[in-house]
């Protein structure tokens, strides 16, 4: 993400700059950027934007592959938001402002013998950013990370704040955890987590025809399973992690280089660059790729595990679907790449959540399952992406709401069961639309009432 300029805590900074997210390829130019470091500036920030009668986004890590964030009104970065507030070992609960990214969380939580249950392989997001749109990690049997919280505290359009908790306002509880930023931004968060623990990973070729026979097997007698298949292969990259009372054996800085970066990451760049000067030849490179990985076990604390660096940069689309449609998914999307011809050098990443019960969470009522496909930077995206979310549509698909899509409310409303419900908690927080913008009035409709802008 790039940085806007002179800005400083709690005050508004200058009139033009611009914002870029992760991936480069959503941007805008904010009236305004605030930077606060404490919820009361956080407040005076969003006092400030309600006097003035404009929008307001928050911006976390700007990890999101969507235009979630962006905005013309006033953006709140939460970069200096990361403080832990509290952490009570005993009761297994950890408060922490919003901005701290998840890498950060888990080393603090470790100082105390901490971890969260489950998370993602990328670990550079905020908190905020990662609960709002419903970020997961894998595990059949494990919820996403919004299910892992607490209690959030919410600045809202007035300035005023709230503590939502499933004792407080269960109604607000099951719409907050989930909020797509549209309720108000998120200061605080407290997170129930569990004693430290450590994974037995191993990474293992396996035929893409058996892994896809044996999904439900594999998803449900692993603590953590996923797998990633190029198209043109037969082969699936799969990747387990369980638990293990073993000590863990972390691998010397030299090794995690040569295997993380230079070979997952810059290698791979190499391959993508090359299929996308010569397209045709991508089915040739896939399969190359795909015999180069080969097995590679580790024994080490869960968040060294869960995380991988992501140095190549890409767009994507996710879509959760009932878990027992999650192979015919991927079957479908293999056959349409090879159909239309499609040049796609990343691989189809494939995972599994358990139900939760948060409104908007993509994974609400059902056991589910993830199909993720991915774009290399520069290169064409759309018409594969459109052809992939057809196929979604059938399947009674939900996209993840941090990455690209082209539904709307109309199309999203029968998807969610409770989406009405959501809509009412928003009218009640936010009736004016303080914080709302494109985004969000493409995805989850108007407002109560317009704000002007």
């Amino acid at each position: 993400m790039s940085e806007p300029s002179d800005t400083h805590p709690g005050a508004l900074g200058p009139v033009a700059r611009s914002w870029r997210n992760w991936a480069g390829d959503q941007s805008c130019a904010p009236a305004a950027v605030e930077r606060p470091v404490t919820i009361e500036q956080l407040r005076a920030c969003v006092e400030r934007a309600a006097h003035a009668g404009g929008r307001v986004r928050v911006a976390g890590s700007g990890h999101s592959f969507s235009d979630i964030a962006c905005t013309d009104g006033v953006m709140v970065s939460l970069d200096r938001m990361t403080a832990v507030l509290d952490v009570d070992p005993a009761a297994g609960l950890a408060r922490v402002q919003a901005g701290i990214t998840i890498r950060e969380l888990g080393r603090a939580l470790r100082e105390h013998g901490l971890a969260l249950e489950n998370v993602g392989d990328i670990d550079a997001q905020t908190i905020a950013g990662a609960i709002s749109t419903a970020t997961h990690g894998t595990g059949a049997r494990l919820r996403n990370l919004a299910a892992q919280v607490s209690e959030l505290r919410l600045v809202l359009a007035d300035g005023s704040t709230l503590a939502c908790s499933e004792e407080a306002d269960a109604e607000v509880w099951r719409a907050a955890r989930v909020s797509l930023g549209a309720l108000g931004a998120i200061a605080e968060v407290t997170l129930r987590c569990v004693p430290a623990f450590t994974l037995h990973a191993v990474d293992a070729p396996l035929p893409l025809a058996d892994v896809l026979e044996r999904f439900e097997e594999l998803a449900l007698g692993n603590d953590h399973f996923e797998f990633f298949v190029f198209p043109h292969c037969d082969v699936a990259l799969t990747r387990t992690n369980n638990r293990t009372e073993q000590e863990p054996r972390p691998p010397s800085r030299s090794s995690a280089y040569v295997n993380d970066v230079l070979l997952t990451n810059r290698a791979f760049e190499l391959f993508c660059r090359a299929g996308r000067r010569f397209p045709g030849q991508i089915p040739r490179f896939n399969r190359l790729v795909t015999a180069l990985a080969g097995r590679r076990e580790r024994v080490d604390d869960s968040g060294a595990i869960f995380a991988s660096p992501r140095l190549v940069r890409f767009t994507e689309m996710e879509y959760a679907l009932p878990r027992a449609a999650t192979p015919a998914a991927v079957r479908a999307v293999l056959d349409l790449i090879a159909r239309r011809g499609f040049a796609v050098p990343f691989p189809i990443e494939v995972r599994s959540v358990a139900p939760d019960d948060a409104f908007l969470s993509t994974a609400y009522g059902r056991e589910s399952g993830y199909v993720a496909v991915h774009m290399y930077r520069g290169m064409r995206w759309e018409p594969y992406f459109r052809a992939v979310e057809s196929l979604m549509d059938e399947l009674d698909g939900r996209p993840h709401w941090g990455k690209r899509h082209f539904q709307t409310a109309a199309t999203l409303r029968g998807r969610y069961p409770e989406w009405d419900r959501f809509q009412a908690v928003r009218a009640r927080l936010d009736p004016s639309g303080r914080f709302a913008n494109r985004w969000t009035d493409r995805v989850l409709g108007p407002s109560v009432a317009e704000v002007p802008v």
